[in-house]
């Protein structure tokens, strides 16, 4: 027995619960209480009856309910105060400020036959369940898991959905962990999507962070202060107790919540947010704890584990055997960072440790991620450690997804600050490379509509994060403070939501063409299927070029890639030029290769495929 399955049955279970012989059960920990009581609510959310918890040894209270049932209503009463929502709920079906509810298991799955995809299968698409369709909901995804299916992706990757304070939000301000957000569909709802994503041969990822807890509708100090702690300290508030005393039933808070996605919802992995503001300093540390909960409770299927971690630190997917934490996979930002500077010229902020340079794009391409132990001008320091022992499929790059759209200004996507030669140059590079893609939603087809910064918190808070989401870009020259979108303001959610209509419309159709015939390639192409690092290499031509080189036995593939300038790129004796980025059927106006003699000439932003070996 581990000592990670000794600590979990000492602390028992936790939450409310259908008994199998019949009623409800009630467990607590609230360790510096001396009462707890269940108040039971009626169907308006209104309380109707307190019933005295019975305290057991370490701070642990109980309740069984003998007429309880799926679908009651309660909250918990502490010493008197209160009553408060149960901080394990698993349902909040009027809101994290609302009565919690009992709910069952019990589901008609049709998945039977699912087993999941492994980390090399991926091909992600992420997306905010409350603006992908008109009707924000689970349920408004399920008619559009064919189109993303025929675009060619594997997996959709859900930003965080559980409970969050009202309507409109990221996500990232989530306060209870196990209950799935109530506007979206809640528990039912969510099994519906994963079912039919299944039958759609789609993998489901689901966006979890355990590196903070939001400030609205946090409701855990009022249980126990040992849920947080003053020894570490994160940007975002309060750090979560993960390695101080009373430490065991926080971590378990979380380890219980990654088996809960994989074991009752059939959720296909999980992406861990900012796991470098996860302080821990324990051995096992909870990172490795966590991919050891997520495979457990899969049982024989196939689940990933994926960080965002802004550390370039190689043990995060480095087998526990050689020393590391064996996490499945993570997202390596320099490629986006490189790209960005390259082509639209972004130079504030952290674009300021990126060239855009044709050789440090190289280098990325070849490495995975660009810092490996080099002084950051921004982290004042070393950052990084060597990636070139990492699988390729393990890093996940993109050109963009929700922070570097949203954590802009005005939330303005890509093509609106570069060319439409320079969008098809990137998207065509981008997706033939041999790491893990991540399109974020509407990427694929241009989406006119931004992704904004939102919330809906009360008025107080909601001031507050208007003010400081201002006064972020009030050094900014191109910006003032009623430039940026209030995120309160219900326009601010609206304007970011998906059109899915312009899909077919002239200057978004081309685009989705290109999306569709590049994961096309990647799928069928036995080259681009070919991803162990003998397999493929990358080198800058001149200044402004990048040339990435995929190779399956004697059989080579080239992806020549022009950043600016005239690009004049000699080919050999039988070269066949595959695809370009300027192609009609993608926008472009070169309906003939873009070749003079036996060169291919790029004027310009673009990209072509080009065949050495068959």
């Amino acid at each position: 027995m581990t000592s990670t399955q000794a600590r979990a049955e000492e602390i028992g279970p936790l939450g409310a619960w259908v008994d199998p012989e019949g009623g409800v059960r009630f467990r607590v920990w609230a360790p510096t209480h001396q009462q707890l009581d269940v108040v039971l609510h009626d169907a308006r959310g209104q309380p109707v009856r307190p019933m005295a918890m019975t305290r057991e040894e370490r701070g642990y209270f109980s309740l069984h309910l003998g007429d309880g049932g799926p679908g009651l209503l309660y909250k918990l009463r502490v010493d008197g105060e209160g009553p408060f929502p149960d901080p394990w709920s698993r349902a909040q079906p009027f809101g994290v400020h609302g009565p919690s509810q009992v709910i069952s298991d019990a589901f008609a799955w049709t998945d039977e036959t699912w087993r999941g995809l492994r980390m090399e299968q991926l091909i992600v698409y992420e997306l905010h369940v409350g603006t992908a369709t008109p009707e924000g909901t689970f349920a408004g995804l399920i008619p559009k898991l064919k189109l993303m299916r025929d675009l060619g992706i594997t997996a959709i990757e859900l930003m965080p959905i559980a409970s969050f304070p009202g309507a409109r939000n990221w996500g990232y301000d989530m306060v209870s962990l196990f209950a799935p957000q109530a506007t979206y569909g809640g528990p039912e709802g969510l099994r519906a999507l994963i079912d039919a994503a299944h039958a759609h041969g789609l993998a489901v990822l689901l966006d979890v962070v355990f590196n903070h807890f939001g400030p609205d509708g946090n409701y855990l100090r009022r249980f126990s202060p040992h849920y947080f702690t003053g020894r570490h300290h994160t940007p975002w508030g309060e750090a979560v107790n993960y390695d101080g005393p009373h430490a065991a039933p926080v971590r378990e808070l979380v380890l219980r919540n990654v088996e809960m996605w994989i074991r009752d919802y059939h959720a296909d992995g999980l992406r861990l947010d900012a796991t470098h503001a996860i302080v821990d300093d324990s051995t096992p540390p909870l990172l490795q704890q966590i991919q050891e909960r997520a495979h457990s409770a899969a049982g024989d299927r196939d689940v990933v584990v994926i960080a965002e971690d802004e550390r370039n630190d190689a043990r995060i997917v480095t087998p526990v055997a050689q020393g590391g934490w064996g996490l499945d996979g993570v997202w390596a930002d320099d490629f986006h960072h490189q790209m960005r500077r390259a082509f639209a010229g972004d130079h504030d902020g952290y674009y300021r440790d990126y060239s855009g340079t044709a050789a440090d794009l190289a280098r990325i391409v070849h490495r995975g991620w660009f810092y490996e132990g080099q002084h950051s001008v921004v982290r004042r320091g070393p950052r990084g450690t060597p990636a070139g022992a990492i699988e390729a499929w393990r890093l996940i790059h993109c050109i963009q997804n929700h922070d570097q759209i949203g954590n802009r200004a005005v939330g303005d996507r890509l093509h609106e600050a570069i060319s439409p030669q320079a969008l098809r140059a990137m998207t065509t590079f981008f997706l033939l490379t041999p790491y893990t893609p991540l399109l974020f939603q509407g990427q694929e087809w241009a989406a006119s509509s931004r992704f904004q910064f939102f919330t809906d918190h009360h008025e107080e808070l909601g001031r507050q994060v208007t003010a400081g989401r201002r006064k972020e870009f009030e050094h900014f020259e191109r910006f003032h403070g009623e430039d940026v979108p209030d995120p309160q303001a219900p326009e601010t959610f609206e304007r970011s939501r998906l059109d899915w209509s312009e899909r077919e419309s002239l200057g978004h159709a081309e685009v989705l063409a290109l999306h569709r015939e590049l994961l096309r390639l990647r799928r069928t192409d036995p080259r681009l299927g070919t991803r162990t690092r003998d397999s493929f290499d990358a080198w800058a031509f001149g200044t402004d070029a990048v040339v990435l080189e995929r190779r399956h036995g004697a059989s080579v593939l080239q992806v020549v890639l022009n950043i600016s300038g005239t690009l004049r790129y000699p080919l050999p004796a039988g070269t066949k030029v595959m695809l370009w980025s300027e192609e009609p059927r993608f926008g472009g106006a070169l309906p003939d290769a873009p070749l003079e003699g036996d060169a291919l000439v790029l004027d310009g932003p673009g990209a072509a495929v080009i065949s050495l070996h068959d």
